[in-house]
């Protein structure tokens, strides 16, 4: 049985939720707090290929720094990347990865079909 991992902002209601259900499942876990720990490159685009999206597309469009620094832009997938590694608030939370796949558990209720199958 592989670990799963949840990629955390414990700032964020919905990671909380997420982790809360994962501590609920007795299921064993890793907490990566991104913000303090950001993925590397490689870790990000593995992350991009696991969910299956363009990395436009993980980026928190609301983010303050996102306004401000990148609004009203569409970012290629390299610019998309090297955005997400220099401001890691912009990546999408919270991602649950699971035997080899990541989702994006919004709302946290996605979680159920990983735990079921995990």
């Amino acid at each position: 049985m592989r670990m799963i991992v949840i990629y955390f902002n414990p700032e964020c209601s919905k990671c909380n939720t997420a982790m809360c259900m994962l501590q609920e499942s007795g299921k064993g876990f890793e907490t990566v707090e991104y913000l303090k720990n950001p993925p590397s490159r490689e870790q990000l685009e593995d992350l991009i290929r696991m969910l299956g999206m363009k990395p436009f597309d993980l980026i928190r469009k609301q983010e303050p720094v996102y306004v401000e620094k990148f609004g009203g832009k569409v970012l290629s997938p390299e610019e998309s990347i090297s955005a997400m590694m220099e401001y890691p608030i912009l990546i999408e939370r919270p991602i649950v990865v699971s035997n080899g796949k990541a989702s994006i558990c919004r709302p946290p209720e996605k979680l159920k079909d990983i735990l079921k199958n995990s």
